[in-house]
């Protein structure tokens, strides 16, 4: 079995592991539709790309080696989420039910690249794991962005079925006002209890 093989074997629970990340993908479909959740996964799979080059021309590693820095990043994710399900929960008890439905769909990309790119979990794993694939007697960058696409590359296929699946479950004939607000909340507590997931791991 090839080093990529097994890395990519290696990484696959984690994808599918409940995060800040999938949790955030979830509530756009509920907000919205799969295709909200795919635009989500874009900016998300973008936010990783991020993180890949800093890896690669290690900047990510002067990050982690600054605890101030790396939990002044942690607490920017915390509040960006946090922000977001506030947005939601306060329009569950608004009136204006076509309000909370601009809210949750907009800019799902730009949400999605944020929520990873202040994600610190995002740079442990890559510091974790990718440094027991990699040949050190080789071109350890162009093995480190090698194994970066091939996780970037799961994260989007698992989080675009996802996002299909879950659209199917909660896909509703007519979404009223009344229903309307309970998806909200529901978004809502999601973002929220993906703030929960980094505040306490």
């Amino acid at each position: 079995m090839s080093v990529f093989a097994l890395f990519a074997l290696t990484v696959l629970p984690l994808i599918f592991t409940p995060g800040p990340d999938m949790l955030f993908i979830l509530s756009q479909v509920m907000g919205k539709d799969a295709k909200a959740g795919m635009m989500a996964t874009i900016g998300i799979c973008t936010g990783y790309l991020v993180h890949s080059i800093l890896v690669a021309i290690g900047i990510a590693a002067i990050i982690v080696s600054f605890p101030v820095l790396f939990e002044a990043i942690r607490w920017l994710g915390i509040a960006y989420l946090l922000y977001l399900a506030c947005s939601l929960l306060k329009s569950v008890f608004s009136k204006n039910s076509m309000k909370i439905e601009k809210k949750t769909s907009a800019n799902p990309v730009k949400k999605g690249f944020f929520t990873a790119l202040l994600n610190p979990k995002g740079m442990l794993i890559y510091f974790a794991i990718l440094p027991q694939f990699i040949d050190k007697s080789g071109n350890t960058v162009s093995q480190g962005l090698i194994l970066s696409f091939i996780f970037i590359g799961m994260i989007f296929i698992v989080y675009c079925a996802l996002s299909i699946l879950f659209s199917r479950i909660t896909r509703n004939t007519q979404i009223d006002e009344r229903k309307q607000k309970w998806v909200d909340g529901t978004s809502g507590g999601l973002l929220a209890l993906a703030a929960s997931w980094l505040i306490i791991n």
